[in-house]
């Protein structure tokens, strides 16, 4: 068959070390002259910043995202930025804040409810708008979301995305430098969910030569760095910051254009159940994955492309040509337990929640992805073994 994919990128990506500082020239560029600073619940993080945008003659409003943004949340911002007249926005922190911001600059130009466009839960009307102006700047290393079309919100129990090709950010501005001051829990729990967002796709049934090219680089960078980084620390640590931005980036990239499969399947439906940090899940279940895909395709599709790509990613993790297929699930299991990843009774997940699980998950949008359809026996295997 001959190949075939579509890309959906910023028209603008920036990354290294004091791109930061270019943030108002991008924004002015952009016409904003009314900016709403889309951060997390530590708004002083982008004192900076907001002073840089005012020297620039940009008037600034701040909207705090404390948690994994809500419909509720979103729905409070599109609100103020309409009474103030807002006429770009800038997300700046982890991934909720720049989810929040993409969802803030769609709904803010087309003046509908996040219900009329999420799936899910929603209306899956698509977008027909252009959103406002906006500009992401990531300052952990984990989602991607500065480059990526969609905005994860909760609505009641259940986590669902406002997608659409225009909410890809005008701009991603990616300076490893925001790293440097991030405590080991963050470290952790963005880098594993960085590492996932690149093996998923790498294993895609969607997984295409752009995005291949881009897992491999980042599945290796993050190999080197992200243990090493968790235990001693990103102040001093340049390369470090460098590998971990690249990898949390080029996830993005890959998620966006090449889809995920079952760590984030179950992953949105633990996160809006339980509550559970979204990056310290995928980490828990990321080993249990990758081992039960291997033992599916063995068993149901064994001239299936992804075995092959199973032995390249464990060869990647592994920094060694002779790593073998089986090697990738234990060698994930380590890190795990070097990164200090608690299991999903963590969280309140007990073996009786797992039938209902396996059922919700399944319908989860990221589930498509996966190299093959999993049984419910499978899901359930991979659930289990996280624990």
């Amino acid at each position: 068959m001959s190949t075939r994919f579509d890309l959906a990128l910023p028209t603008d990506i920036r990354f290294g070390a004091g791109r930061v500082a270019q943030v108002p020239g991008i924004l002015a560029g952009l016409h904003v002259r009314r900016a709403l600073v889309v951060t997390g619940a530590a708004t002083s993080r982008a004192d900076g910043v907001r002073a840089a945008l005012q020297a620039e003659g940009i008037d600034v409003e701040t909207f705090a995202v404390p948690g994994e943004p809500t419909v509720e949340l979103v729905r409070e911002a599109v609100a103020a930025a309409t009474a103030s007249g807002r006429d770009g926005v800038l997300g700046y922190g982890g991934g909720s804040a720049l989810d929040a911001a993409k969802a803030i600059a769609a709904l803010t130009a087309s003046g509908t409810d996040p219900l009329d466009h999420l799936e899910v839960v929603g209306q899956r009307r698509p977008l027909e708008t252009r959103p406002l102006p906006c500009v992401a700047v990531p300052t952990t290393a984990g989602t991607g979301s500065e480059v990526t079309r969609n905005a994860v919100l909760s609505a009641g129990d259940v986590k669902a995305s406002l997608r659409s090709p225009l909410m890809v950010p005008d701009a991603a501005v990616v300076d490893p430098d925001l790293l440097a001051g991030l405590p080991a829990a963050t470290i952790a729990a963005s880098g594993s969910d960085a590492l996932s967002q690149l093996i998923e796709p790498y294993l895609s049934a969607e997984a295409n030569p752009f995005t291949d090219a881009l897992a491999r680089e980042g599945i290796r960078r993050s190999a080197r760095s992200l243990a090493r980084a968790a235990a001693q620390g990103l102040a001093d640590d340049a390369a470090a910051r460098d590998d971990l931005a690249v990898a949390s980036l080029f996830g993005g990239l890959c998620l966006a254009n090449s889809g995920l499969g079952a760590v984030h399947g179950f992953a949105a439906v633990l996160g809006a159940r339980y509550g559970a940090p979204h990056g310290e899940v995928c980490g828990a279940l990321l080993p249990a994955a990758v081992a039960t895909n291997l033992s599916a395709l063995r068993a149901r599709e064994p001239e299936h492309p992804a075995l092959a790509r199973m032995s390249e990613v464990a060869g990647l993790l592994a920094g060694s040509a002779d790593a073998r297929a089986d090697d990738a699930a234990p060698w994930l299991q380590r890190l795990r337990s070097d990164l200090g990843v608690p299991g999903l009774a963590t969280y309140g997940v007990d073996e009786g929640d797992i039938p209902t699980l396996v059922e919700q998950g399944r319908k989860a949008s990221s589930m498509k992805g996966n190299p093959l359809v999993l049984q419910d026996d499978e899901l359930a295997a991979i659930l289990t073994a996280s624990l």
